[in-house]
C-alpha cells in the first residue's frame, strides 16, 4: 500500500517538463468534454482549481468564464503558473490545508488528476469533505481521475508495458506510468483507485454522484489512438453535496 503523500511534480526538472505539455493525445480526452459538462452542471462562476500545477487547467477555466483560484502543494509548479499568468491568483496550500478559503463560497471545485497522487482512503475522504464544505448549496465538484485501465494498457501519450506488476495492483497500491509527450521519461508514480472505491469515498465524504463520464477517442480525431477508442483512460465524476 502507498503510505505517504508525495507530489512527484515537486521536482524542478519534472515540473518544467510537465509545464511544456499542451495536453495532446490521451490528455486531450480528459478535457474535450469539460466545457459541455460545465454548461450542464455549474450555476455560477466562483471556482478553485484544486491541484492546479502550472496553472494550465486554471487558465482553461478562466477562458470559460470562471473567476478561479489555483491551489497546489508544489511551490515549483506554482512558480511556473505565476510566470505564465502574473495576474492570476495562485496559492500554496501545505498538505492540502484549505482553511484559508471561505466555506459555502464556491460554485465549482475542479480537480484534474490530483487524486491520483493522494494515497489513502482517510486522506481522500478528509479532502473531499473539506472541498464539499467550500461549495455553495448549488455548487459542484468536477474531478478527473485516471481509470484503473490506464495502468495496464498502451496509449497515445502513455506506456505501462515495462511495469507488469501494475496488473496485480489493488486500490491504494502504487503503480507506474511513463509519459510519452514530455522529455522527462522517468516513470510517474500514482496510486490506483478502483471505481467502486471512489464511490465509497464519495459516500463517506457526504457527496453524491450526479454523473460519471468515461470519454473515448473518436476515429476522426487527429490523434494516433492506441487503446483510446475502446478503453477509457479517464473517469470524470460530477459530485454534489449529498447531505
Amino acid at each position: 500500500m502507498a503510505d505517504e503523500f508525495s507530489n512527484v511534480y515537486d521536482d524542478k526538472k519534472r515540473a518544467e517538463s510537465y509545464d511544456r505539455l499542451e495536453y495532446p493525445g490521451t490528455y486531450y480526452l480528459a478535457f474535450r468534454d469539460i466545457p459541455k459538462i460545465l454548461r450542464k452542471h455549474i450555476r455560477g462562476t466562483k471556482a478553485i482549481d484544486f491541484g492546479c500545477g502550472t496553472g494550465r487547467s486554471t487558465r482553461f477555466l478562466r477562458s470559460h468564464g470562471f473567476d478561479v483560484i489555483g491551489v497546489d502543494i508544489s511551490e515549483q509548479m506554482l512558480s511556473l503558473a505565476r510566470q505564465h499568468d502574473p495576474d492570476g491568483d495562485y496559492r500554496l496550500i501545505p498538505d492540502g490545508d484549505l482553511g484559508g478559503l471561505a466555506p459555502n463560497s464556491l460554485d465549482l471545485v475542479f480537480s484534474a488528476f490530483t487524486f491520483d497522487n493522494i494515497p489513502t482512503a482517510e486522506k481522500k475522504v478528509h479532502l473531499f469533505r473539506m472541498l464539499n464544505h467550500l461549495l455553495k448549496t448549488t455548487g459542484r465538484i468536477v474531478s478527473i481521475v485516471s481509470s484503473p485501465e490506464i495502468y495496464v494498457n498502451e496509449w497515445a501519450s502513455f506506456s505501462t508495458k515495462d511495469y507488469p506488476q501494475n496488473r496485480s495492483a489493488r486500490t491504494g497500491d502504487k503503480v507506474f506510468i511513463v509519459m510519452l509527450d514530455v522529455e522527462d521519461r522517468r516513470p510517474v508514480e500514482d496510486v490506483i483507485w478502483m471505481d467502486r472505491d471512489y464511490l465509497k469515498t464519495y459516500q463517506e465524504s457526504g457527496l453524491k454522484v450526479l454523473e460519471i463520464l468515461k470519454p473515448l477517442g473518436k476515429p476522426d480525431e487527429p490523434s494516433h489512438w492506441k487503446s483510446e477508442t475502446t478503453i477509457a483512460p479517464w473517469v470524470i465524476y460530477v459530485l454534489a453535496n449529498g447531505t
